[in-house]
């Protein structure tokens, strides 16, 4: 979908961002993004559905099973379970795994418009990025 990388700073205007700072801000970059898209998408939810999605991104085993089993019985068998597999190295029984498989179908099924909440989130930082990139790097526009 996205990568915070070398190439995102380039994109930002943030390639020269000194080599000891560039991993500590795209860390910034990704908890800011992950904080303003779980406000997004908490709008417009019941208490309920907050309280199951924070149990499955807690990995709360018994709630991530349940929840599978009703909404994705064959999990295991999914391409995106698979290719999760692949990427991590880790077991495919792994409870890691199924959490975090849980939580992008548990997005799926109850905001299916996550992925365009995270892209427009991603856009308005990168657009607050590059209108203070001078302040970021320490430069002053000329």
């Amino acid at each position: 979908m996205f990568q915070l990388d070398d190439q995102f700073l380039v994109d930002v205007g943030l390639g020269s961002l000194p080599e000891e700072q560039k991993k500590p801000f795209l860390q910034h970059t990704y908890d800011q993004l992950e904080y303003r898209v779980g406000i997004r998408l908490s709008e417009g939810m019941s208490d309920q559905q907050l309280q199951e999605f924070e149990k499955i991104i807690d990995r709360d085993q018994a709630t991530v099973t349940a929840w599978l089993a009703q909404y994705a019985p064959g999990y295991q068998q999914e391409e995106v379970f698979q290719r999760l597999v692949q990427a991590s190295g880790l077991p495919a029984d792994s409870g890691d795994l199924a959490a975090e498989f849980a939580a992008t179908k548990w997005l799926e099924v109850n905001r299916p418009d996550y992925r365009d909440v995270v892209k427009a989130t991603l856009d308005a930082i990168k657009a607050e990025i590059m209108e203070n990139k001078d302040a970021i790097l320490g430069t002053n526009a000329a």
